[in-house]
């Protein structure tokens, strides 16, 4: 059984942007967004600036992996629906290493614009995947999460089965 308050995780390195805005909350129909970066949470200024991109009347949160960890069962048991953003895989890997039962909240983690960088492999339109970050979706893929590749709602979606093609 699904908790009604989480209706869409999104690895995204950008957090809150656009995209995320203008595109997947109404896709989505969530009333909020909780973005999970132990950076942006502890500097002030990046947080205010993620905070104030949240469009008025929606909740917006930017919390370190640790706190939401630990206010898991406040966000699930929330009566807001709300879509959860990580910067990263490792991100989520982290919150299920702490106990955090993704999968029981929401099954699939949707996977937006990640950069290129060195070593990193194009599995996707904008997703440039280093081995890392493989490691990351590989234990949440074995932790029950589907995984899927797409930048915005009506773009082509890249399985993670596709992705895993690519690396061989």
């Amino acid at each position: 059984m699904f908790g009604m308050a989480i209706v869409f995780f999104r690895v995204d390195e950008r957090i809150i942007h656009g995209q995320v805005i203008t595109r997947w909350l109404s896709e989505v129909d969530a009333q909020g967004i909780v973005a999970i970066d132990d950076q942006a949470a502890n500097d002030p200024i990046i947080s205010k600036v993620l905070k104030g991109a949240v469009p008025h009347g929606l909740k917006g949160f930017v919390m370190p992996v640790e706190r939401v960890a630990k206010r898991w069962d406040d966000i699930v048991g929330s009566d807001k629906k709300y879509m959860v953003v990580a910067k990263t895989p490792a991100t989520y890997k982290r919150l299920i290493e702490a106990g955090v039962d993704m999968k029981a909240a929401f099954p699939k983690i949707n996977v937006g614009p990640m950069s290129e960088k060195a070593e990193a492999k194009s599995v996707g339109p904008g997703a440039n995947v280093s081995a890392d970050d493989m490691d990351a979706f590989e234990f949440l893929s074995n932790h029950g999460m589907e995984i899927y590749f797409q930048l915005v709602p009506d773009s082509k979606k890249t399985s993670w089965a596709e992705a895993q093609k690519v690396f061989g």
